[in-house]
């Protein structure tokens, strides 16, 4: 076979909304033809219309161009209707609505010309302290989190987006996040195969793709995480699963890879593995090192026969999702839609009773929460006093840091005391803490914490807020089951 250039096997990003001279040249050069795009690279629909438009061109017909659009927390385009997050789905545990909310996110991208999208999660979050996952999982049961992945995966290919199911072979009970660290799994082969590997085994007939995960299993491999292992990428999922579909690394630049390994490195040894795409994200001379020492390996190192077969499962990967935009189709139509499944997703723990409409309540909440890596800026505590303020008579105590309130303090009012707990992660000091109501607007998980009754929106999204609003108005209920356990 001819020797390939080495941006075929790879997955590069780009620096802002505008695919500017220096950065399509750089993409001619080395033959890439796969970019993933994030929120620097989104400004509106026309503008991103026209950025996919503009790789088409430089990529050619087999151009590969993918976002992370799980919903919920990750979500690049403020633009169109947001969709609930997967744990949101797997309260309602609908499979047909999580079908249909599926649709709508492939109809959002396949709108604007992005064709892959990284999506859906198939960890079974059954670690609660998991930093990473959490509501970005359909549940802790394995039955939920299969079921409701087959309905994404049904979802994405009747709209004619790929999907890629992720992070293999699991990653929903680690204690670390691989953005920072190196998560080690330490269960058995049998642990596995009962839990982490399930849904995947499941899914794998429909997955177009699979996203690795930056985790050690000692059971499969003690010595190189996932991404880097061939006794899981090629052994586990080729030979023993018999997956005939593409590989992707999750992104090179995350500290699980980065702190150990060279760029250059780490790509070949993802290649040697087993996997086909290497998603070299970051820095242009990061981009550089991956690429030059895969051009080195594509003389020797890499075998030229699982050469030729990545190219092909990539070749066939664009060739059955084209990234072709439908500028016929109207996001905007499916906002009912994804605010039903919001609602449908509201879920109590503990019997709560929101005050009467109109009475006076003090409303404690976080001030602001950034954005961190893969999730977006949470909702302010200004704007949901705001909302709140449709309902109730509200005073607001908007705190920096939770260890610093005061409960006696917050007590002396006399006022029903309400918490919204807005953050991604946990928060230790809110361990015990006893409001009359909790509003639950992100991390699930928080409701374990703070005893008090309460209600979980599974994410802070405009259409999550306007479910929990009618819900205090008393005009819808909550008929959400929790998707693991209190």
């Amino acid at each position: 076979m001819t020797r390939p250039k080495p941006g075929s096997l790879v997955m590069v990003d780009i620096p802002g909304p505008v695919l500017d001279a220096d950065t399509a040249a750089h993409l001619r050069r080395h033959g890439i033809r796969a970019v993933c795009l994030f929120g620097k690279n989104v400004q509106d629909a026309g503008q991103l219309r026209q950025l996919c438009a503009d790789l088409r061109e430089v990529m050619g017909e087999e151009a590969l161009i993918a976002l992370d659009h799980e919903g919920g927390a990750i979500l690049r385009p403020t633009f169109w209707p947001f969709a609930p997050s997967a744990m949101c789905l797997g309260a309602a545990d609908n499979a047909a609505l999580t079908e249909d909310v599926n649709a709508a996110l492939a109809r959002q991208l396949r709108s604007v010309g992005v064709n892959w999208n990284f999506a859906p999660v198939l960890d079974v979050n059954v670690n609660p302290a998991n930093p990473v996952i959490g509501e970005r999982a359909y549940g802790a049961d394995v039955d939920r989190v299969t079921r409701h992945g087959t309905a994404a995966l049904l979802g994405h290919t009747r709209e004619r987006v790929a999907g890629c199911v992720k992070h293999f072979p699991g990653h929903g009970d680690t204690y670390l996040d691989s953005h920072h660290a190196l998560p080690r799994v330490s269960k058995s082969r049998a642990e596995l195969d009962a839990v982490e590997f399930v849904p995947f085994r499941a899914c794998l007939p429909l997955a177009p793709a699979v996203m690795t995960a930056h985790i050690v299993y000692d059971a499969l491999d003690p010595v190189h995480p996932a991404t880097l292992s061939r006794a899981v990428l090629t052994d586990l999922l080729r030979r023993e699963w018999g997956y005939a579909g593409v590989t992707v690394t999750d992104s090179m630049g995350m500290q699980a890879i980065d702190a150990h390994y060279g760029r250059g490195e780490a790509a070949v040894l993802a290649l040697r593995a087993g996997a086909d795409l290497v998603m070299a994200l970051g820095r242009r001379e990061a981009q550089d090192a991956t690429l030059t020492a895969i051009a080195d390996a594509l003389d020797g190192e890499l075998d030229a026969r699982e050469v030729e077969a990545s190219l092909a499962r990539l070749h066939a990967l664009a060739a059955a999702f084209p990234a072709e935009a439908d500028p016929a189709l109207d996001p905007q139509a499916d906002a009912p839609l994804l605010a039903h499944a919001w609602t449908c997703g509201l879920t109590t723990i503990g019997q709560p009773q929101p005050p009467a409409p109109g009475s006076r309540v003090l409303l404690a909440s976080q001030r602001r929460v950034a954005r961190e890596n893969v999730s977006e800026a949470s909702v302010d505590a200004e704007t949901l006093a705001r909302e709140l303020g449709t309902v109730y008579d509200v005073t607001l105590h908007a705190y920096d840091d939770p260890a610093d309130l005061d409960w006696q303090a917050l007590r002396v009012s006399g006022l029903p005391l309400i918490l919204a707990t807005t953050t991604r992660h946990r928060q230790p000091a809110l361990v015990g803490a006893r409001p009359d109501l909790h509003l639950a607007l992100y991390n699930p998980y928080a409701a374990v914490d703070v005893k008090a009754p309460a209600v979980l929106t599974y994410g802070f999204r405009p259409e999550a807020r306007a479910a929990l609003v009618a819900w205090l108005r008393g005009e819808v209920g909550a008929p959400g089951r929790l998707p693991f356990l209190a």
